[in-house]
C-alpha cells in the first residue's frame, strides 16, 4: 500500500487548511486511515483516525475541537480528509498519513501498517 499525502503549506494563524491523503495498491487489506504529526524535536502525535471497520472517527486530545476527519474506502484507491480549522503557529509541524489492517481504532504509531512521506504545514502568528 502507498501513501500520498498533499495540501500542507504556509498560512497565517487562524487560517484553515485541508490535508489530502491518497492509498493506492493492495487496499483492500487496509481499514482504517490516520493523522499524526510531528513537529521538530518532538515525537510523533496521533491527529485523527477514521475507521471503517464501524468504529467511524476518532479525534485525539491534540487539534480536538478544529479538525474533522473524513474518507472514501469505496473504490479501488482510498482516501482521506482532514480539515483544520483555526489553526495556530504551535501547529506547525509535518503531518503524515498512514494505514492499518486490523480492525480497530489505531491511535499509536505502532498499530499503523503503512505510512506517507508527510507534508509540511506552517502556521505563522
Amino acid at each position: 500500500v502507498q501513501l500520498q499525502a498533499s495540501g500542507g503549506g504556509l498560512v497565517q494563524a487562524g487560517a484553515s487548511l485541508r490535508l489530502s491523503c491518497v492509498a493506492s495498491g493492495r487496499t483492500s487489506v487496509v481499514y482504517g486511515m490516520g493523522w499524526f504529526r510531528q513537529a521538530p524535536g518532538k515525537e510523533r502525535e496521533f491527529v485523527a483516525t477514521i475507521s471503517w471497520s464501524g468504529y467511524g472517527t476518532f479525534i485525539g486530545d491534540s487539534m480536538k475541537g478544529r479538525v474533522t476527519i473524513s474518507g472514501d474506502n469505496s473504490g479501488f484507491t482510498y482516501d482521506t480528509t482532514l480539515q483544520m480549522n483555526n489553526l495556530k503557529p504551535e501547529d506547525s509541524a509535518v503531518y503524515y498519513c498512514a494505514a492499518y489492517i486490523r480492525k480497530i481504532v489505531a491511535t499509536r504509531t505502532d498499530e499503523y501498517d503503512f505510512w506517507g512521506r508527510g507534508t509540511l504545514v506552517t502556521v505563522s502568528s
